[in-house]
């Protein structure tokens, strides 16, 4: 059994208002699902979805058109029977807070949040509208289900990518066995990346590792807060965290000129700069996510449907970006992991 295949772990509109536009949050439909020729089921009546995110990047962008696709297939074709209204608030919590107020409002048959500020600010402006959250690390801490997985409000379900932290650091060991010194960049306000700090500070020190934590309140502080490792980390670490996914290209700039490699926890970042990823496959968490939508969508009740945790994690790794940040990747690494640079020259 490989790391790459399986490392199975048994966890569990109307259009937006004037003053959002102001601020900058998108409004439109969504346009990322891949398969045109679908065609939509006629026995099933037209329905009304919502999806929201905190920001657009790669990784989240991905679990939404695993989403659409998901429910094409399943005969719910955007344009045809089903009307998406997405909007992403751009990284701004109160912008997140807006778009949750307005969705409420618009009352569509279910909204979709995708990440933890997304599906926070949803959860809080109704208890009536089916919600599917997506895309969160921690849905305890983010007080969206208790602690035996039951949610707080009946209107509530979703799945979480909660990823386990000892084989991130076994990850880490592995491609630095040297490494003494974890440094983790993250931002404060986000829920997910404050429960991945506190697990790697709980886990770190009998592994003889010690986390040096370093803020970065927007994507613009991401670069900044990188180069202050210089001289005191030996690698660096990053959970989910929306701010610095934003900013990656920013992140692996800074890590290239001090040669500290970057470990991820998504796909897109391994292939936007990081030296390897062990994490879920985005586009499945949005097909698998997709499933308990269209369950919805298609009159189920939302309080039957349970919560659920996706734990199958892929390696990633980039030999050309461990080289750019000081490392190699050893032949038995590579074995349990989906290289990307190969996939990269096979597309072209």
């Amino acid at each position: 059994m490989t790391i790459a295949s399986t490392l199975r772990l048994s966890l569990y509109g109307a259009a937006i208002s004037a003053t959002l536009g102001l601020i900058g949050c998108s409004n439109a439909t969504d346009t990322t699902a891949t398969d045109d020729s679908a065609t939509a089921d006629a026995s099933k009546p037209a329905k009304t979805l919502a999806i929201t995110q905190i920001v657009e990047h790669p990784s989240l962008d991905e679990m939404r058109r695993g989403i659409i696709d998901e429910l094409a297939d399943n005969g719910y074709v955007e344009g045809q029977n089903l009307t998406i209204n997405f909007q992403s608030a751009q990284g701004n919590t109160a912008t997140a807070g807006q778009i949750a107020k307005q969705f409420a409002g618009d009352n569509p048959d279910a909204i979709v949040a995708i990440s933890t500020p997304s599906a926070q600010s949803i959860v809080a402006s109704t208890k009536t509208i089916p919600v599917i959250y997506t895309a969160i690390s921690d849905p305890v801490a983010a007080k969206l289900i208790d602690a035996n997985a039951v949610p707080i409000q009946s209107n509530v379900t979703g799945l979480s990518s909660e990823l386990p932290i000892e084989p991130q650091l076994d990850n880490i060991q592995k491609i630095a066995p040297n490494a003494k010194t974890i440094g983790y960049v993250y931002s404060p306000g986000e829920v997910n990346s404050v429960s991945v700090l506190k697990q790697l500070k709980k886990a770190a020190p009998a592994r003889g590792l010690k986390i040096l934590e370093v803020t970065a309140n927007r994507p613009t502080d991401v670069a900044m807060a990188t180069r202050s490792l210089s001289g005191r980390a030996d690698i660096i670490y990053t959970s989910l965290d929306n701010n610095v996914v934003s900013a990656f290209e920013a992140m692996a700039g800074a890590a290239n000129e001090l040669d500290i490699p970057v470990i991820a926890s998504d796909e897109f970042s391994v292939r936007r700069g990081a030296t390897a990823a062990l994490g879920v496959n985005d586009y499945d968490f949005g097909r698998t996510t997709g499933k308990m939508v269209y369950r919805v969508l298609s009159g189920e009740a939302v309080n039957t449907i349970k919560p659920e945790v996706m734990n199958t994690l892929t390696l990633y790794a980039s030999p050309k970006h461990a080289a750019e940040q000081g490392v190699s990747l050893t032949d038995e690494l590579l074995k349990n992991a989906i290289n990307v640079d190969k996939e990269a020259k096979s597309a072209k």
